[in-house]
């Protein structure tokens, strides 16, 4: 079987580092589905409006394993990047066909497009298909959830200038960004300066004793 993206997401995060490790973790972060000419049909989005949230298949484009190379164990972040976990309990980029899932709120349509908020996704991620949430089917909250059992919890302090560039709604959606630690696991040195864009600009910090702190934004 071959499949091809309906649509592309458009977002402020340019680039993995940054993105959130789940969908639903900073709900003030927004973007748009943007739908490929030839599925851009007001007749397909008929009964959308009645749902609150959609799931988003989509895939890892910036993490496409060679073809019939893959790896039977990953090493999640949530882990701290130090214990080996099969790929099939994971949610890990790396699997044998680079697909995700995300559920997202939908916020609006505008036009023929989709105002979502909530996603973990990069600018320009390819989406292949779009379901809606159904609560009765979709939610079981007393399920198991293994390893994964809470959700990650903002850990930082985030100080962003007040003369830095930014809109309301983007200051809170990077200090929702920023507060998960977007640092990978198995690198926390204290002091060092990050970079990574956003909302077409790039943003730099560096953590020291759990205070994040923005240093430019441009």
């Amino acid at each position: 079987m071959e499949i091809g993206p309906v649509a592309t997401y458009r977002g402020a995060l340019g680039s993995k580092f940054g993105i959130p490790r789940q969908s639903g973790l900073v709900p003030s972060l927004r973007g748009r589905i943007v739908f490929e000419p030839e599925y851009r049909n007001r007749e397909a989005l008929r009964g959308l409006e009645g749902f609150d949230r959609i799931w988003l298949i989509w895939g890892f484009s910036a993490n496409r394993p060679a073809k019939g190379e893959w790896q039977p164990t990953v090493r999640p972040p949530r882990l701290g990047g130090n214990v080996a976990m099969g790929v099939w309990a994971t949610r890990s980029p790396f699997r044998p066909n680079p697909l995700g899932l995300s559920c997202v709120e939908l916020e609006a349509i505008d036009g023929l497009e989709l105002i979502v908020r909530g996603a973990d996704l990069m600018d320009g991620t390819p989406i292949y298909d779009i379901k809606p949430y159904v609560a009765y089917a979709d939610s079981y909250p007393d399920a198991r959830s293994g390893f994964a059992a809470t959700a990650p919890e903002a850990r930082l302090e985030v100080r962003i200038p007040e003369h830095l560039d930014l809109g309301p709604e983007e200051r809170e959606a990077l200090s929702g960004l920023l507060a998960l630690d977007p640092r990978p696991a198995y690198q926390q040195e204290p002091g060092r300066v990050y970079g990574m864009p956003f909302a077409g600009k790039e943003v730099h910090f560096r953590v020291e004793n759990d205070v994040l702190t923005v240093i430019d934004y441009a």
